[in-house]
């Protein structure tokens, strides 16, 4: 069963979604990243000015190279062809997360933020998922 971790109070969601998907990509797994179009735009722009001397390599969903891209961009809605790892950085639970291995909520600190998380949160318990919180406040 798909196993759910939400990590919470996280300040720079782009720059943690960032480490977590190089972190994922150095363990030599397969990760999709969810987000509505003008997130996924942000996150792609941040992952090639993270860390000047890393690449992650990335693509989107539509992408020709996309089943060999070890990072993959898609909307909610999208399929992807990676099942190990979702990363989900859109405000709605992923149409096709039950496929994924694992899968990751990034939660900043505004009250939508965390109401939205609450609602996801509710969602998963209720089907029965497996789930981890990590409170990223200092």
């Amino acid at each position: 069963m798909t196993r759910v971790d939400f990590h919470t109070h996280v300040a720079n969601r782009l720059e943690y979604a960032c480490r977590f998907a190089r972190k994922v990509y150095l363990a030599g797994q397969t990760l999709v990243v969810v987000g509505e179009p003008e997130v996924l735009r942000a996150f792609d722009q941040t992952l090639w000015t993270f860390s000047p001397l890393e690449f992650v390599p990335h693509c989107f969903t539509g992408d020709d190279v996309a089943a060999k891209t070890p990072v993959v961009l898609a909307t909610p809605d999208e399929a992807a062809q990676h099942h190990q790892v979702l990363l989900n950085l859109a405000n709605v639970v992923p149409t096709h997360f039950a496929r994924f291995e694992r899968v990751v909520e990034i939660v900043g600190d505004a009250p939508e933020d965390l109401g939205g998380a609450r609602e996801r949160y509710r969602f998963y318990r209720d089907r029965g998922y497996t789930l981890n919180n990590y409170n990223q406040r200092g």
